[in-house]
């Protein structure tokens, strides 16, 4: 995890920034003092002998006396020395949280029933406050939060393999079957057994139409818009639809379903004028906040995938986010193409990084048309 972690913020500090060009991005991890590179390299400093991690707090050192290292090793046969304020060959405490972290985590996932949060920190050492935030900091989750997300999970699994319901809500870690159908609706979008039949008895209408970008698919469930899927063969869009509800009764859409799609390419060729439609957004809970962070993204600007991490809360969760908006099945509503990679360059997207370029292209000609239209106030 933190490897993974790192390596992407390493990737995020190559955004254009004011120092020139030749200066390592390791090097502004040094002069940031960033624990998050803890592990990844080492440094040594010619003029004292000795080698460090990125977050010592030593004096900085000037850039052209400093190299660079991935091991303890490779640093002393270049003949440096270990520093004795940071210990580069003792686990870092960020180290060791990753490690404390990733223990709980599989305690959770392994445990028959829901831990308590006093339960996890007495495991991991920690007061409970503790515990919480250095959780959260590093999984970009809360504690109870991961455990709902792994039982979910965990009950998807076991309807899908077959498990009869009261069986599968046990094996989850429920103690009880009243709590989880409280629950059920928000973390399956449909009752248990609709979801352990695949969706039968569940109607779905579509509708597959035209627009700029090619062949769309939008269906509606009773409780909203459940999938809006574009591409280039629309028969493909339907076994994409089949396969997310085997055995739902998938109904084409009537007359007035027209409707529903016609607004939906509507709002893609004009996004500044706001989608009215109810929408029925599946997915954890954290998958449902990088949703709302990104229809939080105006038209016409875009975010990278640290920029969502800190509106949620979770700057170090940067593959997470990633893997929520390609889990994101709501194309364009939920506008995953806003996000590119931290030097602006497009990222991969579910529906075709070309048609990624051209809706970022479009909302920023129509965000610019609207700019040059809205009367300017004056003082008078």
């Amino acid at each position: 995890m933190h490897s993974n972690y790192s390596l992407a913020k390493l990737e995020a500090m190559k955004e254009p920034t004011n120092p020139p060009l030749n200066i390592d991005c390791r090097w502004q991890a040094i002069v940031e003092r960033d624990k998050q590179f803890d592990g990844q390299f080492l440094y040594s400093v010619k003029t004292t002998g000795v080698y460090c991690r990125p977050s010592c707090g030593a004096r900085l050192a000037k850039y052209e006396n400093v190299q660079f290292h991935q091991t303890c090793e490779e640093a002393e046969l270049a003949g440096f020395r270990a520093c004795k304020r940071c210990k580069p060959r003792q686990n870092s405490q960020q180290e060791n949280h990753l490690v404390t972290v990733s223990n709980i985590c599989r305690l959770i996932e392994t445990s028959q029933r829901k831990l308590t949060l006093q339960e996890m920190a007495s495991s991991a050492g920690l007061s409970p406050y503790h515990f919480h935030r250095i959780f959260k900091s590093i999984t970009g989750l809360t504690p109870m939060a991961y455990a709902t997300a792994h039982r979910a999970k965990r009950i998807r699994q076991e309807l899908s393999n077959g498990s009869s319901v009261t069986q599968a809500i046990f094996d989850a870690g429920y103690n009880s079957s009243g709590r989880f159908y409280e629950e059920s609706d928000a973390l399956l979008g449909m009752t248990p057994t609709a979801y352990k039949a695949g969706g039968e008895n569940t109607i779905i209408y579509f509708a597959i139409g035209d627009c700029f970008l090619g062949s769309i698919l939008v269906a509606q469930s009773s409780k909203g818009v459940c999938a809006i899927l574009m591409g280039d063969d629309p028969g493909e869009l339907l076994r994409d639809l089949q396969d997310r509800f085997p055995r739902a009764e998938l109904e084409g859409g009537d007359q007035d379903f027209e409707q529903v799609i016609a607004q939906v390419i509507s709002y893609i060729e004009e996004p500044g004028q706001g989608f009215s439609l109810p929408l029925d957004i599946r997915g954890t809970s954290f998958q449902q906040r990088v949703w709302q962070a990104l229809r939080e993204i105006p038209p016409g600007q875009t975010r990278n995938y640290t920029d969502i991490g800190k509106n949620i809360g979770a700057p170090k969760a940067v593959r997470a986010v990633a893997s929520a908006c390609a889990a994101n099945a709501l194309a364009v509503v939920i506008p995953c193409h806003r996000v590119v990679r931290s030097d602006g360059s497009l990222s991969g997207y579910r529906w075709g990084v070309e048609r990624k370029r051209t809706l970022i292209e479009l909302e920023a000609a129509k965000a610019e048309d609207r700019k040059a239209t809205t009367p300017v106030a004056k003082n008078f």
